[in-house]
Formats: structure tokens, C-alpha cells, sequence
């Protein structure tokens, strides 16, 4: 759950900064995507989990914990409203936005510091990973969301 917690944070409380990689100016469809991150943000902060939800397609997986795809929706609902009452403090590097056609990726490195619920401290970081989708309409939203993109780095001593 500790994962959890970090991972939810790091996509939720990310302020998005205006660069793609290499530090070039995003183009309007990146900027599209890095809206879904802070739309998603806005709502987890509201503790609106109807606006959490409404960010990710509803086959979406994310790994609330290294190596623990979560993709059934009640399930999703429960492990986001219980993370809803944690207040962290965040920091992060570039957003990085890469699109190919209707897809997306959406990366940026995080850490946080913060206190859970029963008063203790937590520190984590990590490397938030997000792959969007185009939808019909136009909008961008998360098919597969991970905030331990570093995880398998780490587990290989690099």
C-alpha cells in the first residue's frame, strides 16, 4: 500500500511544466495529454473520485504496487477513494510527453515526503510512467498507469 500511496501522489499532485523531451516547447497535442495528468490531479485533490476515474479508459491497469496490475474498476474506485485522504508533498522533474499517432506516453520523475493517516512518515520516489489513448472525441485518457517505472532498475542493482 505504501507503493500505492507514492504512486498516486506522484501522478496526482504533479505540477506540469511546459517542456517535452529535449526541452522543446510541447506541441498542443502533448499539452492535451499533460492535461489528463492534471484533470486527474485536480479531481484526486478535490476527492472527486467520479473525476479521478473519468481519466482513465474503463480496461485501464495501473499498478498501485511493483508487480500488482490492478484493472478491475470497483477496485480501482476503493484503492483510489482510500489513498484520497493523504496529504504529501511532492516534487518533480520534466514532464515528458511522446505521441505515435493515438497513443501516448507520459513520463515524469517524482518524490515525495508526507505523513499517512496513522502519523507515519513516508518518503518515497520514483519514475511515474502513463501510456494514454486517444478517444474518439479527441480527449487523451490513461490505458496504463505506473509509478514505479524505475522499479526494474532498481531490482537490477543499476
Amino acid at each position: 500500500m505504501k507503493h500505492a500511496f507514492a504512486w498516486l501522489m506522484a501522478l496526482v499532485l504533479s505540477a506540469p511544466m511546459t517542456l517535452a523531451a529535449e526541452g522543446k516547447p510541447m506541441t498542443t497535442e502533448q499539452q492535451q495529454v499533460l492535461e489528463t495528468i492534471t484533470t486527474m490531479s485536480s479531481a484526486f485533490m478535490a476527492k472527486d473520485i467520479d473525476g479521478v476515474m473519468a481519466t482513465y479508459e474503463d480496461t485501464a491497469t495501473v499498478m498501485f504496487e511493483p508487480g500488482q496490475p490492478v484493472s478491475d474498476p470497483d477496485t480501482l474506485r476503493a484503492m483510489f477513494t482510500g489513498m484520497s485522504a493523504v496529504d504529501p508533498v511532492f516534487e518533480f522533474g520534466e514532464h515528458e510527453v511522446f505521441i505515435a499517432g493515438d497513443t501516448a506516453l507520459h513520463i515524469t520523475p517524482w518524490q515525495m515526503s508526507g505523513r499517512a493517516p496513522d502519523g507515519t512518515e513516508i518518503g518515497q520516489s520514483g519514475l511515474s510512467v502513463a501510456v494514454l489513448r486517444r478517444q474518439p472525441d479527441g480527449t487523451w485518457l490513461m490505458v496504463i498507469d505506473n509509478p514505479h517505472g524505475a522499479q526494474l532498475l532498481a531490482s537490477q542493482g543499476s
